[in-house]
């Protein structure tokens, strides 16, 4: 089995947070959106990952030079395989996957890593592909799927009319990778775009007229990181997966100086704590220093100096200072406001 992750998005509406971090890398309760992403899937699945394949943007878009670096090691992490390719011009979801033409073959998982998501699903191998898809209550703003008799049967982009209360998330199981490219192929070859660029709704529509058959995929929990609430809703969710698996997820190396830590949290290396009560619900990055302050369900990245803060539904950038009594404030890296 080989996973597919499209990640080259420039993330515009979660910034400040993605001017230095591209957002498939940004961290939440201790780990990049990406890499929980995966393991997810690889959980799901319950497969042998052979090969992580990552679509990466270029520097100019703002993805660090050792991007690579990162992702090849989380693959490694999880015994794969681990593939990088760059996307130098973004023409739709469709051309996304093709960049990563070279490692489509065999059955396959493409994910846009946009959402994490909790699911116990089992795959049916007898089917050409499943899509994961999520009940919604403003179907309008999502592509959709119809179905009949366990089968997907129409997919429809952002239905002005009611016709399903079932959103794709951005998770796709495919039995063929080979033939999943062909269909690209010819629409690139063809070039046959919608909204000037290359959709994967189209490849699924040629697919099931094909006589393909998707099934659903159902999620019990799609947490989004598109925009800055969204993201800091996420950590709390997945703070709160980790707590009910009984992970302990604060560091043993912490100073804590007259200080609490109401779990669940996400505490990284070397933070100092003094006169501070941490809870529930946050994350800090490693080699942070909190002092005289109060936080609540917040996401806090790493070397970040926090002074008389009382924080609520907070994000606070890499390398960034706060000192205040602002609440529900989004900074983005080496910010200052003192």
């Amino acid at each position: 089995m080989k996973i597919i992750v499209p990640m080259a998005g420039i993330g515009s509406r979660l910034r400040p947070h993605t001017l230095t971090v591209p957002k498939p890398l940004t961290v939440i309760a201790g780990k990049p959106i990406v890499q929980r992403l995966v393991e997810d899937i690889a959980s799901v699945i319950d497969e042998k990952i052979d090969e992580i394949a990552f679509v990466i943007g270029t520097t100019a878009k703002g993805f660090p030079t050792d991007t690579e670096e990162q992702l090849l090691k989380i693959a490694a992490e999880l015994g794969a395989k681990g593939s990088v390719y760059v996307q130098e011009e973004a023409l739709g979801t469709a051309h996304a996957i093709y960049m990563a033409k070279e490692s489509l073959s065999g059955p396959c998982v493409v994910a846009y890593a946009d959402t994490l998501f909790k699911a116990d699903f089992t795959l049916d191998v007898n089917a050409d592909g499943a899509i994961w898809v999520s009940k919604v209550a403003n179907p309008s703003a999502f592509g959709v799927v119809k179905l009949q008799d366990g089968i997907i049967t129409d997919f429809i982009e952002k239905p002005k009319d009611f016709v399903s209360d079932l959103a794709i998330i951005g998770i796709y199981y495919f039995k063929s990778g080979d033939k999943l490219l062909e269909e690209i192929q010819y629409l690139i070859d063809n070039d046959l775009k919608e909204n000037n660029e290359y959709q994967l709704t189209n490849v699924l529509e040629s697919l099931k007229l094909q006589g393909a058959k998707f099934i659903p995929g159902t999620v019990d929990a799609w947490m989004d990181c598109g925009k800055k609430d969204p993201t800091v809703d996420t950590n709390k969710q997945v703070l709160g997966f980790e707590h009910e698996a009984g992970n302990n997820l604060v560091a043993k190396d912490i100073v804590l100086e007259n200080s609490e830590i109401i779990q669940p949290c996400f505490i990284g290396e070397n933070v100092v704590l003094k006169n501070t009560k941490i809870g529930p619900y946050v994350s800090i990055g490693a080699n942070s220093v909190v002092e005289n302050s109060t936080i609540v369900n917040s996401l806090i990245q790493s070397n970040v100096e926090i002074s008389n803060a009382e924080l609520d539904n907070a994000m606070i950038g890499n390398h960034a200072k706060y000192n205040g009594k602002y609440t529900s404030v989004s900074i983005g890296d080496y910010t200052e406001l003192t």
